[in-house]
């Protein structure tokens, strides 16, 4: 969608945060994603002081849903302390989930169907649901209708042991069987990104995450949270590693493919707990409440690949389609943020942008779309180093562009992801001065 058609309204970002993006089995280990998504909302709502009367709308992304809060967005609203009457409604895309939750508010404020929208994600992936496996789920069904002794006594005849053992979901593609960094390992094989240069992109990450916590870069973006049980504060995020280096990501053996792979637990994304949260307003309505918007969204686009080949390539195919849809080049970008579940992964998309074969056979462009200066990506680290809570990810990414482009005195910056389900988003923000 180009967000600057005439819908005779713009959609604005007025600020963004998130909590501490933590290690899953860490210091989130005791809450529900509806804890963390409640902790981002009520800090985002105190950020900002905006009248939660005056709120239209609260979406949030979240992929592996707890039974108990099916609508996440909802349950997280209340527990804020917003208004009951704010409709909720919770979204999911995979690894983009945020994305669209903000591109969602995007077209209802743009529709004049609402005014003030929070928008955002929540993820914990200390809180899986567990399943009995189908045998044994459809006993346990069969067994409500049970009357009698009798019938219980007929409930174990066609259990096996195996039944009875818990299934804990995969992260892999229901399309083809395939785990995420199984698929990672394939497409830079075929691409000739090799395990060196992984490793060393994932040492480049780690260590801006650790320097931009170090000299304070995130604070303006992270809010501390009080967590139970014992309340201490949780003022930053805990998954990179300052003293890595590239001798000890060259140690580690391969996670996925054993015997050739070259994606190992240093160079890929890790089980991430946390929630983060974007508030956006139409124009004229920031204007009049005194708000002070830091960017407007210019556009945004999403694709969709082919999950056996392509799964990993969002980027690659949403970035030209959003650019042309802003009437923009990649060189006019002067802030890049994307969404780092490997280090392969983002190799492999810049190669594909900064190709001209992959232009022409893929894109049906005569050239290809444009190399990205690594000055400008990523700077302040990535889900490799910072975390990457599946629905929350994407409100991450949003907020600290928009601060880059601030902080670097830049006008445009690009946002991109890829996501399971080979689906891709990219959306282009534009610095309000």
């Amino acid at each position: 969608m180009n967000a600057s058609a005439d819908h005779g309204r713009k959609a604005v970002l007025i600020d963004g945060c998130r909590i501490p993006f933590l290690r899953a089995g860490t210091g989130y280990r005791d809450l529900m994603s509806y804890d963390l998504g409640r902790l981002a909302i009520a800090a985002l709502v105190k950020r900002t002081q905006v009248d939660p009367e005056k709120i239209s709308r609260v979406i949030m992304g979240c992929v592996i849903a707890n039974l108990a809060t099916t609508n996440v967005a909802r349950e997280a609203a209340l527990g804020a302390g917003l208004p009951v009457g704010i409709p909720a409604f919770t979204v999911t895309m995979a690894c983009i989930s945020a994305n669209l939750a903000i591109t969602t508010g995007v077209d209802l404020i743009q529709t004049g169907q609402a005014d003030i929208v929070i928008a955002g994600g929540t993820e914990s992936l200390s809180d899986i649901p567990i399943c009995y496996r189908k045998p044994m789920r459809k006993k346990l069904m069969e067994a409500q209708k049970y009357k009698g002794l009798k019938d219980y006594l007929e409930f174990p005849k066609g259990i096996g042991i195996k039944d009875l053992l818990p299934e804990i979901p995969a992260i892999a593609e229901f399309s083809t069987g395939r785990t995420m960094g199984e698929d990672c390992d394939r497409l830079a094989a075929r691409l000739h990104v090799g395990r060196e240069e992984q490793d060393r992109y994932a040492v480049r990450s780690h260590l801006a995450a650790a320097r931009a916590t170090a000299e304070g870069t995130l604070e303006g973006e992270i809010e501390t949270v009080l967590v139970p049980p014992d309340f201490k504060p949780i003022d930053k995020d805990n998954g990179f590693r300052g003293d890595t280096s590239l001798e000890k990501m060259g140690s580690l053996k391969a996670a996925f493919v054993k015997k050739y792979g070259t994606v190992t637990a240093g160079n890929a994304s890790f089980l991430t707990d946390g929630a983060a949260a974007c508030l956006l307003m139409a124009e004229e309505v920031a204007a009049a409440l005194g708000y002070t918007p830091k960017a407007r969204v210019r556009a945004y686009a999403y694709t969709a690949q082919d999950p056996f080949e392509e799964l990993l390539l969002g980027p690659a195919y949403a970035t030209p389609k959003c650019l042309e849809m802003a009437g923009l080049k990649l060189q006019d970008m002067d802030v890049f943020e994307f969404h780092e579940a490997f280090a392969g992964q983002i190799l492999a998309n810049l190669k594909c942008l900064a190709s001209d074969e992959f232009a022409r056979e893929k894109l049906g462009r005569s050239e290809k779309v444009g190399e990205i200066p690594l000055e400008k990506f990523n700077a302040l680290g990535g889900s490799l180093s910072l975390g990457h809570p599946f629905g929350a990810t994407g409100a991450r990414l949003v907020t600290t562009a928009a601060n880059r482009l601030i902080r670097e005195d830049g006008t445009f910056a690009l946002v991109a992801s890829c996501a399971a389900g080979a689906t891709g988003n990219a959306i282009i923000l534009e610095r309000m001065r």
